[in-house]
Order: C-alpha cells, then sequence, then structure tokens
C-alpha cells in the first residue's frame, strides 16, 4: 500500500504538466543558490583561516600578557626576556619571536605612525619573504633593511630601494632615529601583517630599543604543536600566556556567524517564494479533486493514507527540484569554484582576509544540509492543506461539495 501511495502521487504529480515543471523550475534555482551561496562562506572561511595561519598566527603563539594586537598602546611593557624552553623551539627553527614597537617614519617628507616589528630574516614559520631583510643590506650601508606590505607601501608611496627615517623611543624612554631602506614590498590577503607595519631583523630592533634577548610574542609552528613536546605550562610564567589556533580564529569565526545568519535569512527567502506556489498548487489540487478524494475513501482507503498520497505529490517537488538542480547546477558551480569569485576592488581595506577572488567549497555535509532544508520545507508546506481531507466526509466529498 506505501508504494501504492507513492505511485498514485507520482502519477497525479506529473499528469499536471507545466504546473509541476515550472514548481520545479523555482525550486531548483532556490536550492542551487542556497548551495552556491553557503559555499562561498566556505570557501571565504577556509581561505581566510588558511592565509591568516601561514602569515601571522601559526599553529599557535605565545603572547605576553600585556600585549594586546589591537591596542598599540599596550606594547610599550609588552616584551619579556624568553625562557629557555622558547629559545630552544626559536634555535630549532620551529619557532620564531617577533618583537613590536611603536614608531614614526617620515616618508617623502610626511610622518606617519607605523609599528616596527622584528623577525628573524631565516625563519621559515610564516610565509613573510624575510630573506630579503639579509639579501638586502648594502655593505657600508648603516641603513637598516625593512619589508613592507603593499598596503602600507602605496598609502607611504614607497617603493623598493626608498630609504626614510623611522623615530622610535628605547627601553629607557629616549628617543632615537635611524635610516631604514625599503628592501622588499610583499603582497598579502592578510592586512594585520601589513597595514602600517616595517619588519625589519630582530636583533636589529632589539639593539636599536635596547630589549636585548627579548620579545613581544612567539609564533609556533605545526611541527611543534604536532610533536607533542610543547608544554604550554612549561613556558607560562606570570608575563607570558598561551594563544591557541581557536582563540586566534576567533574574529574569523564571528564574522562567519554573523553571514550564516544573513544566509539563513536569504535563503528562507528564496524557499519561501517557491514553496508559496507549492502550497497553492496544494490547495488548488485539493479543491478541484474532491470527488477523486470521496471515491479513494468510498474505496476503503483511510483518511490518513490519503493525506499521505497528497503530501508525498508536494514533498516529490523537492525532490524533482533537487535532481533537476544537481543537473544544471552542478556545472555552474563546478565552474565557478574553478574560475573563482572576483573580489570587487576596496576589498582588502576593510581589514579581513579577503584574496582577489574567492574559491567556493562544497562540502558533503552542507549539500546534504541543503537537501533536507529542501524536502523538510517541502513535506510541511505539502502537509498543511493536505490536513483538510481529514475532516471530508466520503458523501460530500463525491458530490464535489466545496469544503
Amino acid at each position: 500500500m506505501e508504494w501504492l501511495s507513492i505511485k498514485l502521487a507520482f502519477r497525479n504529480l506529473l499528469g499536471s504538466g507545466k504546473r509541476t515543471w515550472l514548481n520545479v523550475t523555482v525550486l531548483s534555482i532556490a536550492f542551487v543558490v542556497i548551495v552556491f551561496y553557503n559555499g562561498l562562506l566556505d570557501g571565504w572561511n577556509l581561505q581566510a583561516k588558511r592565509d591568516t595561519k601561514a602569515w601571522e598566527t601559526g599553529s599557535g603563539r605565545i603572547d605576553h600578557v600585556l600585549y594586546d594586537q589591537f591596542d598599540p598602546l599596550s606594547l610599550e611593557d609588552a616584551h619579556a626576556p624568553l625562557g629557555d624552553m622558547l629559545k630552544a623551539e626559536i634555535e630549532s627553527g620551529r619557532a620564531v619571536a617577533v618583537l613590536a614597537v611603536q614608531a614614526s617614519a617620515y616618508p617623502n617628507g610626511r610622518m606617519v605612525n607605523v609599528l616596527l616589528k622584528g623577525i628573524d630574516p631565516v625563519q621559515k614559520t610564516l610565509l613573510l619573504p624575510t630573506a630579503a631583510l639579509d639579501s638586502g643590506r648594502i655593505e657600508g650601508d648603516p641603513a637598516i633593511p625593512v619589508i613592507v606590505g603593499d598596503r602600507t607601501a602605496k598609502s607611504a608611496k614607497l617603493k623598493e630601494g626608498d630609504v626614510m627615517i623611522v623615530r622610535w623611543r628605547d627601553v629607557n624612554g629616549t628617543f632615537d632615529a635611524r635610516e631604514v631602506r625599503i628592501a622588499g614590498i610583499f603582497k598579502t590577503t592578510v592586512p594585520t601583517v601589513d597595514g602600517g607595519q616595517l619588519w625589519m631583523p630582530l636583533e636589529d630592533l632589539r639593539e636599536m630599543t635596547s630589549l636585548y634577548g627579548e620579545a613581544t610574542y612567539v609564533v609556533l609552528s605545526d611541527e611543534v604543536i604536532a610533536s607533542g613536546d610543547f608544554d604550554s605550562t612549561g613556558v607560562l610564567s606570570g608575563e607570558w600566556r598561551y594563544v591557541d589556533e581557536n582563540a586566534l580564529m576567533k574574529e574569523i569565526d564571528d564574522i562567519i556567524k554573523t553571514k550564516r545568519a544573513s544566509s539563513m535569512i536569504m535563503s528562507m527567502l528564496l524557499l519561501g517564494i517557491a514553496l508559496l506556489a507549492i502550497f497553492d498548487t496544494q490547495i488548488l489540487s485539493i479543491f478541484r479533486r474532491q470527488k477523486e478524494i470521496g471515491t479513494y475513501i468510498a474505496l476503503g482507503m483511510t483518511r490518513l493514507r490519503v493525506v499521505g498520497i497528497f503530501t508525498i505529490e508536494g514533498t516529490v517537488h523537492s525532490v524533482l527540484a533537487i535532481l533537476l538542480g544537481l543537473i544544471w547546477g552542478m556545472p555552474l558551480l563546478k565552474l565557478i569554484q574553478y574560475v573563482g569569485l572576483p573580489m570587487p576592488a576596496g576589498t582588502d581595506q576593510v581589514g579581513l582576509a579577503i584574496a582577489d577572488k574567492i574559491v567556493p567549497a562544497y562540502s558533503a555535509g552542507m549539500i546534504m544540509a541543503s537537501v533536507v532544508l529542501v524536502i523538510v520545507t517541502s513535506f510541511i508546506v505539502s502537509y498543511i492543506p493536505a490536513r483538510k481531507i481529514s475532516k471530508m466526509k466520503p458523501t460530500e466529498a463525491l458530490r464535489g461539495k466545496l469544503l
């Protein structure tokens, strides 16, 4: 009997002709758009986390307890000598120390506030092209080599080889100044290692500030975390705190959560438009087929089974829509994934890790969640009008009397 109900539902649905396929087409468009938008968010999330990890955070970080990357005023006291364990990890090349100091730069006769960040030129933990800090030295030239991001270079009108004055305060509060030379300009999707920052050799910055052997934070590589040799309790004194990868990615996660909330609103609006057509179709179908309903009941079919037939009819719209969406949507989504979605100019100025183009990521879990959403909502919308059948009397239905 269950197979008979499904067979009757399919026959009646396909017998409706153009009306059925119009509803299916609209619902398939909604399904494909939902998958695309969620894939776009997943792709951005993966790209932002991957680039932020590669360029800035690594797999974890040891921060000075006073360090706050969003508060430049905290840098004055956010530094301390490194412990033996951290020194060992740094010397092995599995971690890199960074010292951050506030300063003022004078490019082309103008003054701009900058952060001087000292880093080991031979480090391999981050993607920063720090090798240029060694190759950029000129024998006999007192200017210290630095590298900057392209955003900083554009805003300060700097190019490779330019020399400018940098002024800072040392550990005793005394102002000093030196010339620095732009040894390299790098391009990155992570603005937090670019905007207003000058990267220079760590030992040079330590000598300039008299902060010998000190650092503001230490970036840990995958090898440190995966080896299991790292014990945060061994380095966390009152001056240091361990920040794991999840905490470092919190800002990105919060933004993605906000975007997902807006995507749910958009998804429900698209589904609402498509499901409204199915709802109207179900209402019209029950109104026009009262004699057929009465015949089913008179022949011994229970009201619950008749309700099931009409509910299945409405739900089959979603099944056909998903199949149709896979036929035309899969090639389109694959093409977008192959070429990427170009981002408009200026998106790199919003302070988020956004590439020139975002490549959507379509996971099996996300696609299945979209399929379940479409089918369940179609089932609910189909069942609501079909409930009226349970209140019909067979004799009145056979006469075609209105509900």
